[in-house]
């Protein structure tokens, strides 16, 4: 074996495996299982070429289980289940439904006022909930159902849940942001808030998008008006919880009060008391838990398989190998740019979000750090105008934008799946064709959103550099 592999070189391998872990994923099997068998492959398959097929075996086999083991273990990644629990317990605490309640009766009145009205819902939710499939599914069964009974079109109501969702992506507290500090070895605390004025700009963009639409076709969304100032006051305390968390999350980590992790076990515990005087009963908490520890186990377990796959890229430098690629283009380094978010609009066709981040980043991270003029480069000597610590957290908000493309792109968009799922549950006429067309022209949103960091990169780091 060790002289059949001895004219291969290490690199090669590793384009060829790489090409093959695509086709697996491409053919439905799990992110999670490819890249960890891809992985461990390459892993073998290299050390049998150093040290023959037996101890090759061996040390591949080791090094395979110790990685996962190593990672999984680090402080940071406990953000990732108390952040899932908090949009749960809020979940069945009967909170979110006090949330949608609120905006109605504030913004209802606009054209499409209740599709507003569930794109600041979701914004709200998003900032207590670190999951985008979860927020989803929640105002499916919320939203949607109000929207139907006064006349909105099914597509349009459909397509506003899906896409209001995938806020939850980049409003704090955020899994995905979680998992790209740890992927990149960037600071948490620093990326989560980066990722709350962005997500509040994107908010109002699908807000503009909306009653735009409304207005322009009158029929997908009427108003809602009727309310007097009184309902409106009146309702707010039951809003009020969403935002005492919200409040201790991000002023705890922005005034180091707390670190992320400790901020987001606090605000677990803040909405866990909370359930429990709107009286939650023990089949719901058991609930909550069960759907946390789903989700935390998905993608830890996504986290594992890619961890093996990246020590093999590692030993093969494929990552460098294209970093260098990229900064020999003699090109603007913008369009360049431009170029790797292109390739995440197709990829997000046919990968989740976490899975193509994770997938991807080992390569398009150190890229985009050697295009802004390599590691420790100061502002003045860079191609993009940021430092690199600055352009790895500005990178990390793009990338999670883009990521929340394929959320409602076809044919993978899990949201829109999530959101059919629960429409067909609920005896709602809404398939998932009809979702999809409905959350089509958030895509356009989405575009802008991008543009505007990018040409405007002090919307992400404006709160960073405060810390």
């Amino acid at each position: 074996m060790k002289a059949l592999l001895e004219g291969v070189s290490v690199f090669n391998l590793s384009i060829w495996l790489s090409a093959f872990l695509i086709v697996l994923v491409l053919i439905g099997v799990r992110v999670a299982f490819a890249t960890a068998f891809v992985g461990f492959l390459g892993l073998s398959l290299f050390f049998m070429q150093k040290q023959g097929f037996d101890r090759g075996l061996v040390t591949a086999m080791k090094l395979a289980g110790q990685v996962p083991h190593s990672k999984s273990t680090t402080y940071a990644l406990s953000l990732i289940p108390t952040f899932i629990l908090i949009g749960y317990l809020a979940y069945y605490a009967g909170l979110t439904r006090n949330l949608f309640e609120a905006a109605k009766r504030w913004v209802g009145w606009l054209p499409g006022g209740l599709g507003v009205a569930t794109v600041f819902a979701t914004a709200g939710f998003a900032a207590v909930s670190g999951a985008s499939v979860a927020t989803s599914a929640v105002f499916a069964r919320i939203a949607i159902p109000e929207m139907l009974a006064v006349g909105y079109d099914k597509r349009f109501a459909a397509g506003v849940v899906a896409a209001g969702g995938t806020l939850a992506s980049l409003i704090p507290p955020s899994a995905i942001l979680v998992i790209y500090a740890i992927i990149v070895e960037q600071s948490v605390g620093k990326l989560l808030l980066a990722g709350f004025i962005p997500g509040a700009v994107s908010a109002v963009i699908y807000a503009g998008l909306v009653m735009g639409l409304a207005k322009w076709r009158k029929t997908l969304g009427p108003p809602v008006g009727g309310f007097t100032w009184a309902e409106r006051f009146t309702v707010l305390p039951g809003a009020a919880p969403i935002l005492l968390v919200v409040f201790i999350i991000v002023y705890s980590i922005y005034f180091g009060w707390a670190t992320p992790t400790e901020a987001g076990a606090l605000g677990a515990f803040v909405v866990f008391v909370m359930a429990l005087y709107k009286g939650m009963r023990l089949r719901q908490l058991g609930g909550a838990l069960m759907e946390a520890a789903k989700l935390t186990v998905m993608i830890f377990t996504m986290i594992w398989g890619v961890l093996i796959y990246v020590r093999f890229l590692g030993f093969a430098q494929l990552p460098k190998a294209f970093a260098d690629w990229i900064v020999g283009l003699e090109q603007p380094a913008i369009l360049t740019l431009l170029a790797i978010l292109g390739a995440y609009v197709i990829l997000g066709m046919f990968m989740d979000a976490i899975g193509m981040l994770i997938l991807t980043l080992p390569v398009t991270f150190p890229a985009v750090i050697a295009l802004n003029g390599g590691e420790g480069i100061s502002r003045a000597d860079s191609a993009l105008g940021m430092t690199s610590d600055e352009a790895a957290i500005w990178f990390g908000i793009i990338v999670v934008k883009m990521a929340e493309l394929c959320l409602i792109t076809p044919p993978i968009g899990l949201n829109c799946f999530v959101v059919a799922g629960v429409a067909q549950d609920a005896k709602m006429p809404i398939s998932v064709q009809d979702v999809f067309r409905g959350a089509s022209p958030f895509f356009v949103a989405d575009v802008a959103t991008v543009a505007v960091l990018i040409a405007f990169p002090g919307i992400v780091l404006w709160l960073p550099n405060l810390m």
